[in-house]
């Protein structure tokens, strides 16, 4: 259940999050007086927010009974913490672009989100697969009978 909610949720956040930028930037209405904003983006936007809310419970759920448990016996450390990092990143600059009023400093703050969060499924998929191929290696090798 727990796994199916984070897949859920990492979806729900990224396609919402890739609609929008595709709503934003290339399905832009000409208008009376100028491009206007497509009356589907807010949607996205807002439903990207309501996915990240749940994003973020989650993984204070996944650090309280997956991070902190997983983390001394020190396998997969490069991916789990990049994947720490990405959604540390996302959080924090979906925290700035939502409070931060500066015209100039937004759109840079955007672009980064943005980038970083396209990037996010594939560290997850990293994260995930890792274990799985160190397993079969594992699993593969040949037994050898001490004399």
């Amino acid at each position: 259940m727990r796994r199916m909610m984070i897949y859920v949720t990492g979806i729900g956040v990224w396609l919402t999050g890739g609609l929008w930028l595709i709503y934003h930037y290339f399905m832009v209405k000409q208008g009376e007086f100028g491009p206007e904003t497509n009356p589907l983006e807010p949607w996205w936007l807002r439903l990207h927010g309501a996915f990240a809310f749940a994003a973020m419970w989650l993984f204070g759920l996944l650090w309280g009974i997956h991070v902190t448990k997983a983390w001394p016996h020190k396998k997969r450390r490069w991916s789990g913490g990049a994947m720490v990092g990405v959604l540390a990143w996302l959080t924090i600059s979906g925290y700035l672009l939502y409070y931060v009023g500066d015209d100039r400093v937004r759109p840079v703050i955007s672009a980064m989100h943005w980038i970083v969060g396209l990037v996010c499924p594939a560290v997850f998929v990293w994260h995930r697969v890792k274990f799985k191929k160190r397993k079969r290696l594992v699993d593969a090798r040949p037994v050898t009978l001490s004399r």
